[in-house]
């Protein structure tokens, strides 16, 4: 099936290239080794050069438990991708240091344009990013121009400065109920799951979904789901709402990073099945400890398996990478200043609307 085929599924309207995602793959590096020695002294230098620099590390939860320590022990921020971009913006460094993928060191851009804001690597991108090229989706909105545009924070700033709302997992059904409550027909992007959550939760037929997909997530699988709930029946299942509807519909919960951590935190149940990218049991263990998480199955596992609940681009966050970026004062963000003022509207009418949640 070429990139330019058009299935429709529903009210889903255009496939994302697929190829580009799978030649991104092809290209991430395989993860070298390191021995204590060195992961001690990778530490001792950033921690320095952090300091010299006034820098300020913001770590995703999907990242390295190495990284999110790391960020821990030197004043910095572990958590989603807004509040990574919202704790630079509040920061008194001059500069960030964003271990993630790159719509995140992106946004954090966006909101401190002042700032200089670098990254471990630019190649740690997203397949959902990849799987929305502005160009198409652009093209893709024009048919539905009564449509109001929300879309995921998963994405690029040209499609950021293509929409009205720029939303996150935790209020994206909040934000597409809001626009729905005004009359108005929406256009969601780009993760078609999320998508469907969000249709199944509103009971609308009034949102066009693009046809995307988060590789971690879409390896989810109901049937080898529900063996695992047969297995720990005393179990509750977190699942974050990038997976597959069906998965969803097995969820005590279906909530954002941060959600399903307090889930695990306030919830009676000693043990979890966990739906989503295994970086997080870093932080599960460290928030509920004494509480059992196990990770949910997978479509395959070492090569028949994509992603093996690892995001491959979050895995290229490194130690090495993060101190070489530092030392050479490389890997800089930079965003094109017209299209960083169109992207910072929805992302502040996002911060707007949930601060008045």
């Amino acid at each position: 099936m070429s990139a330019n085929e058009r299935i429709p599924t529903g009210t889903s309207a255009t496939v994302a290239d697929r190829a580009a995602v799978r030649a991104w793959l092809d290209r991430v590096p395989q993860q070298i080794a390191v021995t204590p020695a060195e992961e001690l002294a990778d530490r001792a230098a950033i921690k320095q050069l952090l300091q010299q620099q006034n820098a300020v590390l913001v770590a995703h939860y999907y990242t390295s438990p190495a990284l999110q320590s790391l960020a821990e022990e030197t004043g910095g921020l572990v958590a989603d991708s807004l509040e990574m971009a919202r704790f630079g913006a509040r920061s008194n460094a001059s500069t960030l240091v964003v271990a993630g993928v790159r719509f995140m060191g992106e946004t954090a851009k966006i909101l401190s344009p002042e700032k200089t804001v670098l990254m471990p690597t630019l190649e740690a991108t997203c397949s959902l990013d990849i799987g929305c090229p502005a160009d198409e989706f652009s093209r893709f909105c024009q048919q539905y121009p009564d449509h109001e545009v929300v879309v995921y924070a998963n994405t690029s700033v040209a499609v950021k400065a293509l929409s009205d709302w720029v939303v996150t997992s935790a209020i994206a059904v909040d934000v597409v109920e809001h626009v729905l409550s005004q009359g108005k027909k929406v256009i969601w992007a780009p993760d078609k799951h999320l998508g469907r959550y969000i249709q199944s939760q509103l009971g609308s037929d009034d949102i066009v979904l693009w046809d995307g997909a988060c590789i971690v997530h879409e390896e989810f699988k109901v049937r080898a789901l529900q063996d695992m709930m047969h297995m720990y029946p005393e179990a509750a299942v977190l699942a974050h709402p990038e997976s597959p509807i069906g998965v969803l519909e097995l969820a005590d919960v279906v909530g954002s990073t941060t959600q399903i951590i307090k889930a695990a935190q306030s919830r009676s149940e000693s043990s979890f099945i966990v739906a989503t990218d295994h970086g997080i049991f870093y932080k599960l263990q460290q928030q509920a400890p004494g509480k059992t998480f196990y990770m949910a199955p997978t479509s395959g596992e070492g090569a028949t398996c994509r992603s093996c609940a690892q995001c491959p681009w979050m895995g290229m966050n490194t130690l090495s990478s993060l101190r070489t970026a530092l030392e050479q004062h490389s890997n800089l963000i930079e965003v094109d200043p017209e299209l960083g003022r169109k992207a910072l509207i929805p992302l502040q009418r996002m911060l707007e609307f949930r601060s008045q949640r």
